[in-house]
């Protein structure tokens, strides 16, 4: 069965999607099976791998709502061993749309049954906010990995995820489990976020990767241009990071 990990913080701007393209795209190239949620109704991680959301006539909003359509009848392929579950405009009114439903909770998770032997991971890359998608998303997860910038502010809000963590893994999915916290962002030259690292480090001991991934002009471009870092310039540090960071969740 795959691993599925729900890449989540509520703040926005931190590095979610860009860590979940590029995580995926280089565990595909070490030989797995990859599979993208795209819940984010922005779609960006859609958007990231070349897809435009605009003309998709399908995707993770039929999944949730429409019981006839099945994640297998959605998932685009990036590449052979890369596929995505692509969001489009509709999801925007998921959360409200869900809220009536049986089992809202559970929507995500249920669909994934059919389609979880043929992954190795299956990464969600959840919106920037605490609401019903982004339970959807946890409650699909048994693993999490939470994206942390290296700024000033880059412990606000962390409280809050994980007592929301808590909070599912109580009353919905007692197996979620913190896979651990990556630093995005980061500049060496910086001493902002040198303090910041040493604080998420105090915070964090035993659940920070040592993949730190560096504030990256290439990393930013990437998405412009449909691509992924590696498809982009796998030379960049961003890519390099990303590449390391692929292999210490395989072997985590």
């Amino acid at each position: 069965m795959g691993r599925v990990i729900a890449i989540v913080n509520q703040k926005g701007g931190v590095g979610k999607t860009t860590t979940t393209v590029n995580l995926a795209a280089y565990l595909a190239e070490a030989g797995k099976r990859v599979l993208v949620i795209d819940i984010d109704p922005q779609g960006n991680a859609s958007s990231g791998f070349g897809f435009d959301t605009k003309i998709l006539t399908q995707g993770l909003y039929e999944v949730l709502l429409e019981p006839q359509t099945t994640v297998q009848q959605v998932v685009k392929a990036h590449s052979d061993n890369l596929h995505l579950l692509p969001s489009t405009p509709d999801l925007a009114g998921a959360a409200i749309d869900l809220v009536g439903q049986h089992n809202r909770e559970f929507r995500l998770r249920e669909n994934l049954r059919e389609v979880i032997d043929l992954y190795d991971f299956i990464l969600i890359d959840n919106p920037p906010s605490l609401g019903l998608l982004t339970i959807n998303g946890l409650v699909a997860a048994n693993e999490i990995l939470i994206p942390v910038q290296c700024e000033y502010y880059a412990l606000e809000g962390l409280g809050q995820l994980l007592s929301t963590i808590d909070l599912i893994r109580d009353n919905l999915q007692p197996e979620l489990k913190v896979l651990g916290a990556v630093l995005t962002m980061h500049d060496s030259r910086n001493k902002l976020s040198q303090a910041v690292f040493e604080e998420i480090y105090r915070h964090f001991p035993h659940k920070i990767f040592r993949s730190v991934i560096p504030r990256n002009v290439k990393l930013a471009e990437a998405p412009s241009f449909g691509k992924t870092i590696r498809d982009y310039d796998q030379g960049s540090p961003g890519a390099r990071a990303y590449r390391r960071l692929s292999q210490e969740i395989i072997i985590s």
